[in-house]
């Protein structure tokens, strides 16, 4: 499944695609990602469902222009304005990451109305983010001058470190590749420095609201976010269900693919029945 369509939203391109027949899912990645984790699971629910990929703005294939906004209330927006140019009326949304804050706020702050929402080792409360990530936030301008293959060898490090196997080489390569290059290097400090734990505070104040079906899958062993915080989130939205997944780190795709489609496939056939 390709991302053959191009949408632009205030002077942003943002990269996105669909494909199949049935009802309407749509996948949020998170950061560093992009839609390439989640285009296994897409590809294989489009005999059922219709499915919409897209990357948010600064991420993937989308625009990375370094004048533009990339924080959470940005990228809301744009999931907002994407869903609206797709036609989409209540659809069920996956996130995973950075996509939990955007879709709550979607959701919660911008009204939109979903048919349910699963969610994967998201950032949507406070505190979120590894102790490497902290750092970035503070020193973004620094490490956006590191030489090139300091920060390659910085990316793999952190990248695979998401993981609670070893990655392979092929998936490395393919996770590190939109943040090498002059712009692609940039983009990825600017998006971490962007990061504003205001938005999650709004988003937890506001989870009581939240009046679709909600599951929240967790990996045991994720090192960036704990679980606590996803038992947290889940207690804070009525009758959201909760459940850890083994041998799962925070690339839960990876390390767990088996596992989260399976998980996955049940959910949307029960709530779309």
């Amino acid at each position: 499944m390709d991302l053959s369509e191009t949408f632009d939203w205030k002077g942003r391109r943002i990269a996105c695609g669909r494909s199949g027949s049935g009802p309407a899912v749509v996948f949020c990645h998170g950061t560093p990602w992009s839609s390439h984790l989640w285009r296994p699971f897409a590809e294989a629910l489009a005999a059922d469902y219709t499915v919409h990929l897209w990357d948010m703005p600064g991420y993937g294939r989308s625009s990375k222009d370094a004048g533009h906004a990339v924080d959470f209330g940005v990228q809301a927006e744009a999931f907002t304005a994407l869903l609206e140019h797709w036609g989409l009326d209540r659809p069920h949304v996956v996130a995973h990451d950075y996509g939990g804050a955007v879709s709550l706020r979607a959701h919660l702050v911008h009204e939109v109305a979903f048919a349910s929402l699963l969610m994967t080792d998201v950032v949507a409360v406070p505190p979120a983010g590894s102790p490497f990530f902290r750092l970035v936030a503070e020193h973004p301008d620094v490490l956006t001058r590191l030489p090139p293959y300091i920060h390659e060898a910085v990316m793999r490090a952190y990248i695979g470190d998401a993981a609670h196997r070893e990655l392979r080489e092929d998936e490395l390569t393919a996770l590190v590749a939109p943040w090498l290059g002059e712009e692609g290097q940039a983009a990825f400090y600017r998006q971490i420095a962007a990061y504003d734990e205001a938005y999650l505070a709004e988003n937890e104040a506001l989870l009581g609201r939240v009046a679709v079906p909600v599951s929240i899958l967790w990996g045991r062993e994720d090192g960036w976010i704990p679980p606590a915080t996803g038992e947290r989130l889940a207690a804070g939205i009525p009758g959201a269900a909760f459940r850890l997944v083994d041998e799962a780190g925070h690339l839960i795709q990876l390390d767990a693919p088996v596992a989260l489609a399976t998980a996955l496939r049940t959910w949307l056939d029960r709530v779309s029945a």
